[in-house]
């Protein structure tokens, strides 16, 4: 069942009980009204009647049947009894509808007014008092003009209420349609975009409504799966290059020491310069899996608690024993500060990665190797700075600089592939913070990372 039919039959069904609720209500008002004014009739002839017959202006039994067959304002079926104190009859019109129990009377007589209904007939039952003599006088009609008009009330009530339903139904499959329409819209321009044509995006419209965020938050969706098939069709298209570049210098030299009859010493150095292109290429296939690691949901990554301050002053000693010609400055601000301040929740292998990564580049970077690192408290955040005075990232570059192989003019002449700052990047914001660059000739290359502790 579509949208549309189940829309217009809920709107309809919920219409539709609401009305016959009101329907009811209306017909229950006017059935208690008739009763009411039908029941007053009756006490008013039961109440002249008293005075009529046993009042001190009374006027003759025979007199009053004359008068009550023949009166105009007769009700249909009238019958009129009256008894007295020993509950004999005194007085009966001869129409003969109704017989009352001693039980009935006593009831009358110890309530004042007693009303009650027989089949289609209502009865009024009243103590009337004359010269301290108290009488029962009982009037009893059928209402025929008061219920027919009632039925015809209902019969009305009820056509009305079908020619509504059916008419709620034909306008709630309209408007329901009218309300849908954007959303038709909407799928047929989704069935348009396939991964060759990411740039198509949804009609937004002005209105404001739920169905225009829809098409905004879907549309900002897509500007995002776009950029990703970007990135992704550029991390292939580089990671392609680089991969060939030294598989094809590999290829090369194999091949003319295959072909020449070189002396062994050339062989050597043949050797060597394809064992360095294969540890490049060792060290750029492990720069893709770890990016591809650092790329993963962050639910798959173990994370448990970090000591941020033991975690640098090990990579610090770490590095410079890879690269004794390499001088990192390491300070902790304030250095006083409780071990537990500078705890976080990460993963540790990944967080020293991330700060080798940096630390490396500063040092590779710096003309004397030199790299200043400080890490400080900001409220609810540990910020570590990495700093080096090397040529700067140009100002046009520094937008790209966290991109897989872009690397920025300032790194000619140094070896790498373009990994280290984008596996940094990834691996930052996997654990919720943020990295920044700040590069300039005057004040030096400045990497900041902020991490929540």
């Amino acid at each position: 069942m579509s949208l549309r039919t189940r829309l217009t039959l809920l709107f309809t069904a919920i219409v539709s009980i609401l009305l016959a609720l009101f329907c009811g209500l209306l017909y229950g008002v006017a059935e208690q009204y008739r009763l009411r004014e039908f029941h007053a009739r009756l006490q008013a002839e039961a109440t002249t009647a008293g005075h009529l017959l046993l009042g001190q202006e009374r006027i003759s039994l025979n007199l009053y049947k004359l008068m009550d067959r023949n009166q105009l304002t007769v009700l249909p079926d009238e019958e009129l009894i009256i008894y007295n104190a020993q509950n004999r009859l005194v007085y009966e019109s001869g129409t003969d509808y109704l017989a009352l129990t001693p039980e009935t009377l006593t009831r009358i007589r110890n309530e004042g007014k007693v009303v009650w209904r027989e089949a289609t007939r209502e009865i009024v039952g009243i103590l009337f008092t004359d010269q301290q003599r108290p009488y029962i006088i009982v009037a009893s009609a059928v209402d025929t003009y008061g219920v027919r008009t009632v039925a015809s009330l209902a019969q009305l009530l009820g056509i009305g209420w079908c020619v509504m339903t059916g008419l709620m139904l034909i306008a709630g499959r309209f408007f329901a349609g009218r309300m849908l329409k954007p959303i038709s819209q909407i799928n047929q321009r989704i069935d348009t975009i396939t991964a060759t044509s990411l740039s198509s995006r949804l009609p937004e419209g002005s209105q404001g409504d739920e169905l225009t965020q829809l098409a905004r938050r879907f549309n900002r969706m897509l500007n995002r799966l776009e950029e990703a098939f970007k990135l992704q069709r550029s991390f292939v298209s580089h990671a392609s290059h680089e991969l060939r570049t030294p598989l094809t210098a590999i290829t090369g030299q194999l091949e003319v020491s295959l072909l020449a009859e070189d002396e062994p010493d050339e062989l050597r150095a043949t050797l060597r310069s394809v064992l360095d292109d294969v540890r490049g290429l060792n060290r750029m296939t492990n720069g893709l899996l770890e990016l591809a690691k650092a790329s993963m949901d962050a639910s798959a990554v173990p994370m448990g608690p970090v000591q941020l301050d033991a975690l640098l002053t090990q990579i610090q000693a770490k590095i410079q024993q890879l690269q004794p010609d390499y001088t990192i400055h390491l300070r902790i601000d304030p250095p006083d500060t409780h071990a537990s301040d500078w705890q976080l929740t990460g993963s540790e292998a990944l967080l020293r990665t991330a700060f080798f990564n940096l630390l490396d580049n500063g040092g590779k970077f710096s003309p004397d190797h030199t790299v200043w690192m400080q890490l400080i408290r900001q409220g609810t955040e540990l910020q570590v700075t990495i700093h080096n005075t090397g040529v700067p990232i140009a100002p046009d570059q520094l937008p790209t600089i966290f991109s897989p192989f872009l690397r920025g003019r300032n790194a000619n002449g140094h070896t790498g592939h373009g990994l280290g700052l984008a596996l940094t990047e990834r691996i930052i914001q996997l654990h919720q913070g943020q990295i920044r660059v700040d590069s300039s000739a005057e004040a030096g290359t400045t990497f900041t990372v902020s991490l929540p502790g």
